[in-house]
């Protein structure tokens, strides 16, 4: 194996939440993964898909990231998404990793 240099190595106790819910349209489940690492953003992983995201309040209200990450075609699906992580997701401040 090459020489690399190891930037972190953690191991953690967290928190998870699995939720699963539906819209007119459309059947979501989300694992919600609180963590200490990722500057403090809980990282939000579709079971369906395995398309994850790191997600803060500023995120979650961003329809066309929400769209992008997650491959949603609809602005309503992402108008539903964002109504859903408002909720779901704590607002956290934001930790500052690298000084």
């Amino acid at each position: 194996m090459e020489w690399f240099e190891k930037l972190y190595d953690e191991s953690e106790s967290v928190k998870v939440r699995f939720v699963g819910f539906t819209t007119d349209t459309v059947r979501y489940d989300f694992g919600i993964v609180y963590t200490n690492m990722f500057f403090g953003k809980p990282l939000v992983v579709c079971m369906q898909t395995g398309r994850s995201a790191l997600l803060d309040s500023n995120d979650m209200r961003n329809l066309e990231y929400i769209k992008q990450v997650f491959h949603i075609k609809s602005l309503k699906e992402a108008e539903d998404l964002a109504l859903f992580f408002e909720e779901a997701v704590p607002h956290l401040p934001v930790i500052e990793q690298y000084d």
